[in-house]
């Protein structure tokens, strides 16, 4: 009785944490979508500084490097990383849009952006799975929480004795 009752609380816990995957994975998209639109602004405006200058955006960066400022290779080096982000990010977003709502826990796993992640989880609100993404996610985890208390669990398992129990005084059996 005490292990079923251990069974089904692992389930139940399985399946609402599980079931909040999905709800974390859209607000991980929406704060990727923020920052994405942040930092196009910012290559964008590099990209437009490079060609009035009649400059590809790797020769603007390549410049940066050969200056013989420390401010301006340290500034090159910072837009090298600002770009390398937008790129990532980029890829990132067309990752999530191009695989099925129920599977975007698993893009974010994939290549996460570590302020992203951190904004995200920071802001983060359970909901109530209503999506079929949000059901789906609870019921694995609910099965997952149940075969893992059940896993816990085995090594405890009374042995049952093969013969049954024996029949109590008067030839009735004894429940």
């Amino acid at each position: 009785m005490i292990r079923r009752a251990i069974v089904i609380a692992a389930a139940l816990a399985g399946g609402v944490g599980a079931s909040q995957l999905p709800e974390f994975a859209q607000q991980y998209r929406q704060r990727l979508g923020g920052a994405l639109d942040e930092i196009r602004q910012v290559v964008a405006d590099f990209d437009a500084d490079a060609g009035r200058n009649r400059l590809t955006r790797e020769e603007a960066l390549a410049t940066y490097d050969r200056s013989d400022e420390n401010f301006l290779r340290d500034r090159g080096e910072t837009m090298t990383g600002v770009v390398r982000r937008y790129e990532n990010l980029a890829r990132q977003r067309e990752r999530m849009d191009a695989v099925a709502p129920a599977l975007r826990p698993l893009a974010v796993l994939q290549f996460p952006d570590e302020r992203v992640v951190e904004g995200a989880w920071s802001d983060f609100e359970p909901a109530v799975p209503v999506t079929p993404a949000g059901l789906l996610w609870a019921g694995l985890g609910l099965l997952l929480g149940a075969l893992l208390a059940w896993l816990v669990l085995l090594p405890f398992r009374r042995r049952s004795r093969r013969a049954g129990p024996a029949p109590a005084a008067g030839g009735r059996a004894n429940w």
